[in-house]
């Protein structure tokens, strides 16, 4: 029986309709997944997280290849699918809710189709952990953001992360046929391997948080976005104003600063807070 067939099978059987609010669109082509598999170049001694484990397919695999599977799924429908054809699956931890919020145990590489809704909050969620690789599916438009050029449309909050934490490859196309039911939206293979920090950074709480709030507003001149941030994080008006004029690359617009400028805007920011611009008391 094909991975499609079996699909169609399951949520048959289990009276299931896939929630597309949930970006429930189940990869069933086992070939696809078997590469994933070797683009992680997954051995018997790892430890692999897989995030939206839906029914199964990509869990049992792996099992058969690794040390340990940690399968983590979020719709109870599906939690009792992967319980009845996971039990006799020694190496495979079922691990039932949110990935945002439950616990997990340790891993060492990451292979999953996660749902699309959450492309975003995972990815970030991801690069704050420690792992060697891990190979995800993500919708083309959003695996093109890892990897945009400075100044281009896509370029933002979500390339100037992935480049300072990992290398992103974007390894192959994933056409539509190969997900059930359908989704509206072409796909890719990513991979991703954490690197040293291509830039020095004082305070990497400060870059992450002055990256994200710039690129509210990333057609704006550098100097003008920054003002509010400043001012959130205590500053005097007058001050906050004075410190963003003085500033380099106050004059350019966020979306054409590079990640190395944020670095070091987050690091003069640092410097001067306590040096003639202090925040309020």
């Amino acid at each position: 029986m094909s991975f499609l067939q079996g699909a169609r099978r399951l949520l048959r059987v289990y009276r299931i309709v896939p929630k597309k609010r949930l970006g429930q669109n189940f990869v069933v082509n086992a070939s696809l997944l078997e590469r994933m598999i070797s683009y992680a170049s997954v051995t018997d001694d790892d430890v692999v997280l897989e995030v939206g484990s839906g029914l199964g397919f990509l869990t049992q695999i792996l099992s058969r290849e690794c040390k340990r599977v940690i399968a983590v799924e979020f719709d109870p429908r599906l939690i009792s699918i992967l319980k009845d054809r996971l039990h006799d699956l020694q190496n495979v931890d079922l691990i039932e809710g949110d990935i945002l919020k439950v616990s997990v145990p340790a891993f060492n590489k990451f292979v999953s189709t996660p749902p699309y809704s959450i492309s975003s909050p995972l990815l970030f969620w991801l690069l704050e952990r420690k792992f060697d690789c891990a190979v995800l599916t993500f919708q083309k438009e959003f695996a093109e953001r890892l990897v945009a050029s400075v100044g281009s449309k896509d370029y933002g909050r979500l390339t100037v992360t992935t480049y300072y934490r990992a290398e992103a490859e974007l390894l192959e196309h994933v056409p539509k046929e190969i997900f059930y039911p359908r989704p509206d939206v072409s796909s890719m293979i990513v991979r991703l391997r954490p690197k040293k920090p291509p830039f020095h950074v004082e305070d990497e709480e400060t870059l992450l948080e002055l990256v994200r709030t710039l690129f509210t507003q990333r057609n704006k001149k550098m100097r003008n976005a920054i003002i509010p941030f400043l001012e959130k994080q205590g500053m005097k008006s007058e001050n906050a104003v004075r410190l963003a004029d003085s500033l380099p690359f106050h004059n350019n617009r966020v979306r054409k600063l590079a990640p190395e400028d944020f670095g070091i805007l987050a690091n003069e920011i640092l410097q001067k807070s306590w040096c003639g611009y202090p925040k309020e008391v």
